[in-house]
């Protein structure tokens, strides 16, 4: 097969496969994306490959980062008694990416090497080797070995909030509750729809459960109606703004942005997100220096890949002795200052401890673990612009929402955020 007839669009993928030729039929397939339309890709694919009615004997699957690539190509390579076709998915393929977590096995150099190699060599006839992931990288040689010789199928939707981004996931989510409704003959009006997309915002398996729903909610209806949706679907409660702040340390801009319209929706003013982002920024930024220090006495360890239990054991004491040294140096500052028992302000220091509460510790190992996803330069980079943004809200009008908007996209997206050197005079250089 030619390689530019190798990559295909999720929406293509039925007139795709009706245009095959036996003699082109991929023995390797990559799906990756949107993880709703990677689970779809996956049903027409493995349904095209040995048909419905073989499925339950014919299709192997694992699970990526508990499998190792020997496992893989041996499962591949093994024929089966009861089929003649066969096909092996590995979900979550750490193939780009590094899986978190000390549990799971990443698959090393070698390891795409011999995969590399087992896909050139020809995977066996009527034998099928399915890969699905979030993300690519165009540049690895695994990739271009499975765009060579397999089928790379395309479920990404981009994540920003340029127009052409807002339209294309609006013509998903249309194209989603289309194949829904379709089945129970079912429609949706235009303000229907724009509510209900306004509830679950950029969601595709929250938007599926929530038609599913409405369809049955509906009964002998045929269209489903404004009132049916505010009727059936309904926050459990408002999205408070730790959803935002969860979203942004976790660099998920969709989610991001979607918790950030909710709340300019439910009223909110600026200057309370803004807050919000400061104190996570400057939480942030007490981690990442506590973890600079961690790092020069432990080299070996690495904070993304432990796993809470060792978090627990190895690095948790760590933080409670260094608490214990920050509370012992306010109060010692607090003495001095005062002259008196620093007894009356013993919560005041509770936004400079790492864990204010060390009985609780998971919520501080989700804090360290998604700190590693910025670096500390990003992080100051981030609390300058927001001191910047906080003296423009309260000294001018604009629109600031927008400025959020683009404050997150630029600090979760790849190569970091570079703020001050480019606005040197603004006000945090006075």
């Amino acid at each position: 097969m030619a390689q530019n007839k190798n990559n295909v669009k999720h929406n293509k993928l039925d007139s795709f496969f009706n245009s095959l030729q036996e003699d082109d039929i991929p023995g390797s397939v990559l799906i990756y994306g949107e993880p709703y339309l990677v689970k779809q890709a996956f049903k027409t694919t493995s349904s095209f490959l040995v048909g419905n009615n073989n499925m339950q004997f014919a299709l192997e699957t694992l699970e990526g980062g508990s499998v190792s690539m020997g496992d893989v190509i041996e499962q591949v390579s093994t024929f089966s008694f009861l089929v003649s076709k066969k096909i092996v998915a590995v979900k979550n393929a750490p193939l780009f990416q590094t899986q978190q977590g000390s549990q799971y096995i990443n698959f090393s150099q070698s390891d795409l090497d011999h995969l590399i190699d087992f896909i050139q060599k020809g995977i066996p006839l009527n034998h099928f080797l399915i890969l699905t992931t979030t993300r690519i990288d165009k540049r690895k040689k695994i990739y271009k070995a499975l765009a060579d010789k397999g089928l790379i199928i395309d479920c990404s939707v981009p994540a920003g909030a340029r127009k052409t981004d807002m339209d294309e996931q609006r013509t998903v989510l249309q194209s989603v509750a289309g194949q829904i409704l379709s089945k129970s003959e079912k429609t949706i009006d235009n303000q229907a729809f724009h509510a209900l997309v306004d509830l679950t915002g950029f969601n595709l398996d929250l938007l599926s459960q929530n038609l599913e729903k409405l369809i049955a909610f509906s009964g002998k209806n045929q269209a489903i109606s404004i009132a049916d949706v505010k009727a059936v679907v309904k926050r459990d409660k408002k999205d408070p703004i730790f959803n935002l702040t969860n979203a942004f340390m976790a660099k998920d801009i969709k989610n991001a942005l979607f918790y950030l319209n909710s709340l300019f929706n439910e009223g909110f003013h600026p200057l309370q997100i803004l807050k919000s982002f400061e104190n996570q920024i400057r939480k942030l930024i007490l981690v990442k220096c506590f973890t600079q220090q961690f790092y020069q006495k432990n080299k070996n360890t690495d904070l993304k890949k432990v796993n809470f239990n060792s978090f627990k054991q190895v690095v948790l004491p760590k933080i409670i002795a260094h608490d214990e040294q920050t509370k012992t140096a306010i109060e010692g500052q607090d003495e001095y200052l005062s002259r008196e028992s620093t007894k009356k302000k013993k919560g005041k220091a509770n936004d400079l401890f790492l864990a204010p509460n060390p009985q609780n510790a998971y919520p501080v190992f989700q804090v360290f673990q998604k700190s590693e996803n910025f670096s500390l330069n990003e992080l100051n980079q981030s609390l300058i612009f927001l001191s910047d943004l906080d003296y423009r809200l309260k000294s001018s009008s604009f629109d600031a929402k927008t400025a959020i908007e683009n404050f997150i996209i630029n600090t979760c997206s790849k190569g970091g955020f570079v703020y001050a050197e480019e606005n040197q005079n603004r006000r945090h250089h006075f």
